[in-house]
Parts: structure tokens; C-alpha cells; sequence
């Protein structure tokens, strides 16, 4: 056995027979035609027949993993009519009078170069998508058949890397693909998101070779760590299963705490709320027993589109959210959320030698009130389905907490005049920087909700860029003085009855659970897998008996 390293995207364990996906070389000919006008007929007959292709997939993906990754396909079907790629292909064809197949890929390579110089992780990894689009026509244009793959055991997945086209058309009924493993990729790729959305591990960067030799060789992967185990011994893949049967029994045995409190043995109580990224996530947060949605993310609908997501689109994500949860159930929608390390390719913002300090989250929102406007229409019109609270980020004054109330506030009468309906709504804010720690006893006076988000405070409190892999050992989750910053976010908001959650990483800290029990936070919010093990912690802790032990952290 040996192990192959590489960087996790999406987590778990599997096992399975090796296969590996070898797309080679492809060689292009460079061939000179003499009617370039037939030639085109020919590209334009190949392009037409990718078009359909795409709409077939179009259709597939929407019926199995929902719109908003079926979304892919349609931008490569606008990528079939965009008329800088095609006036390229043409010029190629009639000026030079090259064959079909050369002028694509020149294009494609042209592109790619362009695309590649951008600094921007996001639109770097959109080049698979143009790749993706001309190897299509390329293969029709050679007779090509298209990627398939048959096994009746699971299946573990080597390629160098994989399009979306490759991923979705793997047919799951006659195949079971236990976890992808690519030697490139992009944790930002579609492939990536469509990985998630259909729960199988994936591992990117790894350092594997893609020798055919592999095929049916057995492998062991565990995403949470980016290792692959191939040709385990017989040994170590029994110790595996045992840890997969165990893991899946232990979530069973979680079951009986559906519908109890998440209160301490001494009667301490605690929300335990979950985060999602995406609407279709709230099934996993009715499923897991969580309290609501204590963050939804809706900077990822807009991270997965090409262009702004309208009104319409929007509130379709934020009611089919709100209905689902009801009245009884909080809905904390966060405001648009990017900047820094989430960059929108179709909103080009200037390089910054600091992003995380730069333009971003609620600066970006004012900066462009069309864009906020627009989405606080959703959300307000969202609001007449459920208990739906607007949670605005990266808030560093009460100025500016108060301009973006009174925004709020003028946009919902402008809702109500249009006719809609709207229901209440409550406010909140992120504490996410050392200027709202230490002004939140005003910023109380404001709102109802405090969300603190640990990620962005841990960067600033200490002054460490939490992208930056040199500065991992200054991230401290023990930290006294973040620790403290939390504990007097808390006491402020409590003088002011107004209500605290965790929604970074450390509300998913079980070591410091205690600690945030005895400060006297109203909630966790953490993604909804882990509810229900939280609440087990929580049922079997005597609070009064560890509390002047967590308290210790504080200095």
C-alpha cells in the first residue's frame, strides 16, 4: 500500500475499485481546406449538434441536482454563441483556410492564456468551462464518442481533471462513483460544486499518476484529510469499513435527540441553529433537527451565476427557504457577503494589495445600491412567508449600521407600493471586526440579532490573513483575546436584550463548547451535520460543575 496527498474540497470516506480516466493528449491537426465556406457549414453543423447535447444535459442535471447547477449548461450554450470565440473560429477558417478542429483549438488556447493572467482564482477556474465546450465540438467534429463509464461496484475516480459535462454525465444508475480524485482542479470549479451537491468526496491536487496500470486496483479515500490509500491490504480495508459502519451507526444512534431541548443537565439552554449556502439546503436543516437557519449564505447564488441574479431569482431562493421553515423557524438571510477571497467575475473590482481589507461585503453593497436594492427587495418580499431576519455584514459603525436600516427600510414601503406583500423583519449584524466588538454596546441599541462571526474576527483580532497558509499557526481558536472580544460582545448584547450567535468555525469547536455555554450565548450556528452531535454534547453537560474551568480561557 501507498499513499497518495492531496488538498480536500469535499469530505468523507471511501472505498473503492481504482479507475482512471485517461483523456491523453489530443492531438489537432493543422490541415489546409480549399472551400473554407464548406468548412464552416461543417463547424457550424458540429456546433448546432453541441447545442442540442448541452440542452439534453441541461434537462438531466435539472431534474437530479436542481437549477442552480443546471445553470452550468446554459452558459456553455451561451459560450456556443459568443461572438468573440466564434468571429475568432471564422477568421480562421475563411482568412487562413485552416480546418475546423485547428481553428478551435487556437481559439480555445487564446482564451485560455487571457483568462489565465486574470488575477482571479474564480474566473481563472471558468477555463475548464471553455475547454470543456470545445473538446465537445471537437469530438463531434472527429466522430468521438463521448465519456462513459459501467461498473456494478463502487467506484473510485482518477483524472487529471474533470469538466462538468464529464461529472454529470456519469449515468449513477449504471455506475457508483464513490469519490473523485483529480491530479489538477479548482476548488472553485463547477466540477467542485457539483461534487458536493451530489455528496461524493472530492479531492483535487492530488499527487497521483494516471497509469492505467491503476484500473481495479482497490483504494481507500479520505477526503477529510485529501489522502488516497491504493492497493490497501485486506487488513486495512476491513479497519475502514469498520469505521464507516461505525460513523453510519453512531449518526443512527443520534436519532433518539430529534425533538429535545438542547439544554444542560443544570437547565442551561442553548439555540443550536445551522448554516446553508444554498436553498435546497434546507432539507438537511428540517432533517437534522436544527432550530432554523441561522446564516444562509447568499453570496453563493451569486458566486455560481454569470451575471446578477434578479429580483425574481432571488426571491424564488429566499421564499422556498422561508415557507419551508414556517413561522416558527428564523430564517437569518446574510446580504451579499463578497470581496476579499469571494470574487464575482461578472462585478470586476480593482486589485487590491489588501483585499481582506478592502472593498467588500456591505461596502460593496452601498457602493452599488441597484445590486443591494435588488436584493432587499427579495428579501422583503420573501419575509410574507416566513420569520425572515436580514443579517448585514462587515458592519464598522453605527452610521453606517443606520444607513443600511434606513435603505432597508425605504425599500420595503417601495415593495409595499408595488403592490406585494411583506411580513416583519428583524435586523442584525455581523460582529465580525475589533471596531464593532468595541462599540457593540451601541450597536445593541440598533438591532435584535448579534451574529459573530469568529473567521473574520480571528483575522483581524491577530492580524493574520486567514488565506495565507504562512500565518496558520497565529489562528489560534484559544485565543485570550478573541475570547475576550466574544465575551464582551456578549455581555453588551445581554444588557440590551438583544439575541447572540456563533456562526464561524469555532461554534463547531466541541472543545470550547463549555465556554460559550458559560459566557451565555444565546445560539450556535454551525452546518447542519452536526446539530444533532452538538446537542448530545450539550444534554450531557453539568454546566455549573465545568464552568469556572471554561472560564480560565478568559485569563
Amino acid at each position: 500500500m501507498y499513499t497518495c496527498k492531496g488538498k480536500c474540497v469535499f469530505g468523507g470516506w471511501a472505498i473503492g475499485k481504482i479507475r482512471v480516466f485517461n483523456k491523453g493528449e489530443r492531438k489537432v491537426k493543422r490541415i489546409s481546406v480549399k472551400d473554407p465556406d464548406k468548412e464552416m457549414e461543417r463547424f457550424n453543423k458540429a456546433k448546432a449538434e453541441a447545442a442540442f447535447q448541452l440542452k439534453k444535459l441541461y434537462d438531466q442535471v435539472l431534474k437530479e441536482v436542481g437549477k442552480a447547477n443546471a445553470a452550468i449548461f446554459k452558459v456553455h450554450l451561451l459560450l456556443l454563441e459568443d461572438s468573440l470565440y466564434l468571429s475568432s473560429i471564422e477568421k480562421i477558417i475563411k482568412e487562413l483556410n485552416y480546418n475546423a478542429e485547428y481553428a478551435i483549438e487556437e481559439t480555445t488556447e487564446k482564451i485560455v492564456i487571457m483568462f489565465s493572467s486574470i488575477d482571479n482564482a474564480y474566473l481563472r477556474s471558468r477555463t475548464a468551462d471553455i475547454r470543456d465546450v470545445s473538446t465537445r465540438i471537437i469530438n463531434i467534429l472527429s466522430g468521438e464518442e463521448e465519456f462513459t463509464i459501467d461498473s456494478e461496484e463502487p467506484i473510485i475516480l482518477f483524472a487529471d481533471d474533470l469538466s462538468p459535462s464529464e461529472t454529470v454525465q456519469l449515468d449513477r444508475e449504471r455506475c457508483k462513483i464513490a469519490a473523485f480524485v483529480t491530479a489538477q482542479g479548482a476548488a472553485f470549479s463547477h466540477t467542485a460544486i457539483l461534487a458536493r451537491t451530489m455528496n461524493i468526496p472530492l479531492i483535487i491536487k492530488a499527487d497521483i499518476e494516471l497509469n492505467t496500470e491503476f484500473n481495479n486496483k482497490n483504494a481507500v479515500v479520505n477526503g477529510s484529510e485529501g489522502l488516497v490509500y491504493i492497493d490497501p491490504n485486506t487488513e486495512f480495508i476491513t479497519e475502514i469499513q469498520n469505521i464507516i459502519s461505525t460513523e453510519a451507526k453512531a449518526r443512527e444512534s443520534l436519532n433518539v435527540l430529534r425533538g429535545l431541548p438542547n439544554v444542560t443537565i443544570d437547565g442551561a439552554k442553548v439555540e443550536l441553529n445551522a448554516n446553508i449556502c444554498h436553498a435546497k439546503d434546507v432539507v438537511t436543516v428540517i432533517r437534522n433537527d436544527a432550530g432554523g437557519v441561522g446564516m444562509y449564505r447568499s453570496e453563493f447564488l451569486f458566486l455560481e451565476k454569470e451575471d446578477f441574479p434578479d429580483e425574481e431569482m432571488q426571491f424564488d431562493q429566499y421564499k422556498a427557504i422561508a415557507e419551508i421553515l414556517g413561522k416558527n423557524m428564523k430564517c437569518i438571510i446574510r446580504t451579499l457577503d463578497i470581496g476579499a477571497d469571494k470574487q464575482l467575475p461578472y462585478l470586476p473590482l480593482p486589485k487590491e494589495d489588501n483585499p481582506a481589507m478592502g472593498v467588500r461585503s456591505i461596502r460593496i453593497s452601498l457602493r452599488y445600491p441597484e445590486v443591494f436594492r435588488t436584493q432587499l427587495r427579495a428579501i422583503h418580499r420573501a419575509s410574507a412567508y416566513g420569520r425572515v431576519g436580514i443579517l448585514f455584514p462587515m458592519i464598522t459603525s453605527v452610521e453606517e449600521l443606520r444607513k443600511v436600516k434606513a435603505f432597508s427600510a425605504k425599500v420595503r414601503d417601495e415593495v409595499i407600493k408595488d403592490g406585494c406583500s411583506v411580513g416583519e423583519v428583524t435586523y442584525g449584524i455581523m460582529i465580525e471586526t475589533p471596531a464593532a466588538v468595541v462599540i457593540s454596546d451601541l450597536l445593541a441599541s440598533e438591532v435584535e440579532f448579534f451574529n459573530i462571526g469568529t473567521n473574520d474576527l480571528a483575522q483581524y483580532a491577530m492580524a493574520a490573513d486567514r488565506q495565507n497558509p504562512e500565518l496558520d499557526e497565529y489562528f489560534d481558536p484559544y485565543n485570550t483575546a478573541l475570547m475576550r472580544m466574544i465575551k464582551m460582545t456578549t455581555d453588551n448584547a445581554k444588557k440590551k436584550g438583544v439575541h447572540v450567535s456563533i456562526c464561524g468555525e469555532l461554534a463547531s469547536n466541541t472543545a470550547l463548547t463549555d465556554l460559550f455555554l458559560a459566557i451565555g450565548v444565546d445560539s450556535l450556528s454551525v452546518p447542519p451535520s452536526l446539530i444533532l452531535p452538538l446537542r448530545k454534547l450539550i444534554r450531557e453537560t453539568n454546566l455549573s460543575k465545568v464552568r469556572d474551568e471554561a472560564l480560565k480561557i478568559l485569563g
